[in-house]
């Protein structure tokens, strides 16, 4: 992922980070978050499962159409759960990107039709940004590439 040079006298590494996978959250009801996710964002619904670490709770995932890492965003439902609190430790928010910043102005015009509150566009230099909430109260970025 660098092109970095090591550290001079420092051993070649073998392996190597090549990006995020998958980002999980939890949340209190997953066919509420399904409702969100694949029905408004447009994500596809690609697994539904019991969660391998706590048998009978279920664990969704969503992403592109073949389910391709990088693509995912995975919830975990536990709805009796208590509300998160920002903090370290915590994530502040995941964002997702766009190929144009007429494309994240689209998005942002057409969440607003839908009754999701949304920001303006903040210019970040490199990129531009727009946040959202879902309805865990998740913090969302859409973000020019």
């Amino acid at each position: 992922m660098s092109d970095l040079p090591a550290e001079p006298g420092a051993p070649q590494r073998r392996m190597q980070l090549r990006g995020l996978h998958h980002v999980t959250a939890i949340v209190a009801d997953l066919d509420r978050t399904t409702a969100f996710y694949r029905d408004v964002l447009g994500l596809a619904l690609t697994a539904q499962e019991d969660n391998p670490d706590d048998p009978g709770s279920r664990h969704f995932w969503f992403g592109d159409a073949n389910g391709t890492p990088g693509t995912l965003v995975s919830f975990m439902e536990y709805p009796r759960m208590g509300e998160a609190q920002e903090g370290r430790g915590g994530v502040h928010h995941f964002a997702f990107s766009v190929g144009s910043a007429d494309e994240q102005v689209a998005w942002r015009d057409y969440l607003r039709g839908r009754g999701v509150p949304c920001s303006e566009v903040f210019e970040r230099g490199r990129f531009k940004s727009i946040y959202f909430r879902d309805p865990d109260g998740h913090l969302i970025e859409i973000a020019t590439a």
